[in-house]
């Protein structure tokens, strides 16, 4: 067993399928309120996208167990609830995966549910009911995607929400998560794919992808 495997009960499943408190459990974590506007969320930035075990275990202990159930079908229910519930579900299987399953295959494998959630929202139009920090985790579903198609989306919804922005601080938190979608769509026109990921999903790298995986920041 290694140290990411999480053996979940029945029963623990089916409890949090069952937990009507554990969206706003899971907002409060990532954003530090279950209804943020975005200058509490940005309070929250440094947790987001760094790197620590200590983190990935804290979010291992107190949302292993949801993640699972989201990862299993169990939650979503959450996605009829209103844009938030859908949101907290997007992060679970998006965001929640990659920290706790890091540098395994599993931390991707909420990805394909993820993607669905974010294009159904955005089809919607709940996307912009939600505050356009908190819209970024919405639409890194569309940057995650190994798709070209998903990449030119990602783009366009970077875009549209750095142009409905006005704050300064704001815009240029934003100008940065769309600079951060252009570099994953220049990556996947190149290759097709992201081949930082070739070494823990198993596949073996081209000779393109080795030259590029040598260079610095290539993994993101």
């Amino acid at each position: 067993m290694t140290a990411n495997s999480l053996p979940v009960s029945h029963e623990a499943l089916t409890a949090a399928a069952q937990d009507t408190s554990l969206p706003d459990q899971v907002l409060t974590q990532w954003f530090g309120s279950p209804r943020p506007g975005n200058a509490d969320a940005l309070r929250h930035k440094a947790q987001w996208f760094t790197k620590s075990a200590a983190f990935d275990e804290e979010l291992r202990q107190r949302f292993g167990t949801a993640v699972e159930a989201a990862l299993g079908g169990a939650l979503q229910h959450w996605a009829t609830q209103g844009p938030w519930q859908q949101l907290a579900l997007v992060i679970l299987l998006d965001q929640f995966t990659r920290n706790i399953h890091r540098n395994t295959p599993k931390s991707f494998a909420g990805d394909a549910q993820a993607l669905a959630l974010a294009l159904q929202a955005i089809d919607a139009g709940s996307d912009r009911l939600l505050p356009e920090v908190v819209r970024v985790f919405m639409y890194l579903p569309l940057e995650h995607a190994e798709d070209p198609a998903m990449q030119q989306r990602s783009v366009a919804a970077f875009e549209a929400l750095l142009q409905s922005a006005t704050d300064t601080e704001l815009r240029e938190y934003l100008a940065g998560t769309l600079d951060y979608a252009h570099r994953h769509q220049v990556v996947i026109e190149r290759f097709c794919r992201f081949p930082h990921r070739n070494h823990i999903l198993g596949r073996a790298s081209t000779a393109q992808e080795a030259e590029y995986l040598a260079q610095p920041g290539s993994g993101f």
